[in-house]
């Protein structure tokens, strides 16, 4: 085990993911041909009509690329049930530093005022360090914060069949708690 202290920013994340959740690598190029692999394998598993197939590929490609534009690196996916649209967690590292970089406490309270009362925001501790929590009916938004003061991660869970309140949730807040630095 290295010598990291709390204070020195990490070199990279370990994060407990299922195996069933389809991993996209969205730092490399290749990441459409990923894609369009898992639509294809979702196609093939339940009858699904050229619309459809073609909606979840523009939707789930949609995803991707705001995520990419916005700093994602990675994206996972994992159907529910019967549906075609699979719950989703997309990584994200959120560079602040400097004066940019604000305590969790005070980014709860910015979320809090700009998402109004549709959203549950706290702070809770997770193994990885303080974390700000926004949750919605579907979504789950974890922004944990960095050793080092360079900013935070965010894990975006996306669980639109079943709602956050499921097993599929607690699932996500699981993984989220596997979260460590290395």
């Amino acid at each position: 085990m290295t010598g990291r202290t709390q204070a020195e920013p990490p070199e990279d994340y370990r994060l407990l993911v299922p195996r069933d959740w389809f991993r996209i690598d969205l730092t490399l190029d290749r990441w459409r041909p990923q894609l369009k692999t898992f639509v294809d394998q979702q196609a093939c598993r339940r009858p699904m009509s050229a619309e459809a197939r073609q909606e979840l590929w523009t939707v789930l490609r949609n995803t991707a690329e705001r995520g990419v534009a916005e700093g994602a690196l990675e994206l996972f996916l994992r159907t529910e049930a019967e549906s075609a649209t699979p719950a989703t967690l997309l990584i994200s590292l959120l560079p602040m530093r400097g004066v940019l970089n604000a305590a969790p406490k005070e980014l709860a309270q910015a979320f809090s005022a700009r998402r109004g009362e549709g959203a549950e925001v706290t702070v809770v501790p997770l193994p990885a360090g303080d974390t700000v929590r926004v949750a919605t009916t579907t979504t789950l938004d974890l922004y944990v914060h960095m050793p080092g003061e360079v900013g935070y991660l965010l894990l975006a869970f996306t669980v639109p069949l079943s709602g956050i309140k499921s097993p599929m949730g607690d699932l996500c807040e699981a993984i989220s708690g596997s979260l460590r630095w290395v």
